[in-house]
């Protein structure tokens, strides 16, 4: 165990303390601090794992890998072995509860928590980078990457949207912290932290939590994203999202919410029927960039946005939602000028989802249900 010398006070904003530690099978657990005894360093944490875990192995080659799809170059992850990954399981058999409080042994081997971050017992991404097959058609490399489980709060109900701002603030640094890290490592091309929110969109765990991806080959959206940047550069000489923000800041129906240093806006060819995104105004690559007050409104935005999420639909108290945070790539991404996030539904109406059906799943031709300047008008509605 040991307690981050940088990190006592991240910054005098919002200070919080980082220790670390192991578990009982050598992946880190990370916990981030932001009340006494801890933040003070009055007492420490023991991070003492009981479990009988063995230590860790690599998955064999031929159940774990990553192929790129000779039709279109994108990189699919295999992963057999998270085939039996836990799965929704009664409350209290909750792996994510401090130690203690349930009937099955924790992930978290602490009587409580702020936020804590752990890798991922069922990684998609892990281990080094290693070429296994490479043939004109067929390319295959091991799963390089990893992947971590981010614990928003010790309470087993409520949500991102329900912290408040004070924690929610913690768990951005977080973000923060793991992307500096994750970044440093040897094989990680792009740092990518998220959230799954409802069992409508396949949520495994109701336990509040988020993961973060670091992956080793930039996912299809990205690629497409710098080819897109990387054109308009050409034929401009400007920056694409920029010159996206600004014409969303001309046109004004779409946006939906604005700071100092943010704004919040349906994009132009939305493809979900709740959506929306958040950019800096800034060309801030990532959270490490991030000044204490970008931080500071970053999070009030967020969770007043979240909240306007959970009023969208009359009737539906908790809004099924996936959230991502696209930073700028350590490589490959160099016309990719700035960070965002983008937040969307599956929920078309209360008690209804948007299917991706034969065109959508099998075509990749979107079809909305609605449009972008109804949901932004809807999302304005609803401010609190």
């Amino acid at each position: 165990m040991s307690t981050d010398p940088a990190l006592p006070a991240t910054n005098e904003a919002h200070p919080v303390r980082v220790t670390r530690g192991r578990l009982a099978d050598q992946r880190e657990i990370i916990f981030f601090d932001d009340t006494e005894p801890y933040l003070s360093g009055t007492e420490t944490r023991r991070i003492h794992d009981p479990r009988p875990l063995g230590a860790r192995s690599l998955p064999p080659h031929d159940a774990a890998a990553i192929r790129t799809d000779p039709l279109t170059g994108d990189p699919v992850a295999l992963a057999a072995h998270r085939m039996n990954r836990t799965f929704l399981p009664p409350a209290d058999e909750d792996p994510l509860a401090p130690a203690g409080r349930g009937t099955v042994a924790s992930e978290i081997p602490e009587p409580d928590y702020d936020v804590v971050v752990f890798e991922n017992r069922f990684p998609s991404l892990q281990g080094p980078l290693e070429t296994l097959r490479d043939e004109p058609l067929f390319h295959e490399t091991t799963p390089a990457g990893r992947c971590e489980v981010v614990c928003f709060t010790p309470d087993q109900d409520g949500s991102f949207a329900t912290l408040g701002t004070d924690r929610a603030r913690t768990v951005v640094e977080a973000w923060t912290h793991r992307t500096r890290e994750l970044q440093a490592l040897e094989n990680v091309v792009q740092v990518a932290p998220f959230e799954n929110r409802g069992e409508e969109i396949g949520v495994t765990l109701h336990h509040p939590h988020g993961q973060i991806y670091g992956f080793s080959a930039l996912p299809p959206y990205t690629t497409a994203v710098q080819r897109r940047a990387a054109e308009w550069r050409e034929q401009t000489g400007g920056d694409l999202l920029q010159a996206v923000l600004d014409a969303e800041l001309e046109a004004g129906d779409r946006v939906i919410a604005q700071s100092p240093h943010w704004v919040a806006y349906v994009p132009w060819a939305a493809k979900w029927p709740v959506e929306f995104m958040v950019v800096p105004r800034r060309a801030a690559r990532d959270f490490t960039v991030l000044t204490d007050r970008e931080k500071d409104e970053l999070t009030r935005l967020y969770v007043d946005l979240l909240g306007r999420l959970d009023r969208f639909f009359p009737g539906v108290e908790r809004m099924p939602y996936i959230s991502v945070w696209h930073q700028v790539p350590t490589a490959g991404g160099e016309d990719i000028s700035r960070m965002w996030l983008h937040v969307f539904s599956l929920l078309r109406a209360p008690g209804k989802l948007k299917y991706l059906a034969g065109a959508e799943s099998g075509l990749g031709a979107w079809i909305n249900d609605t449009t972008p300047e109804r949901i932004a008008a809807r999302f304005r509605e609803v401010a609190a």
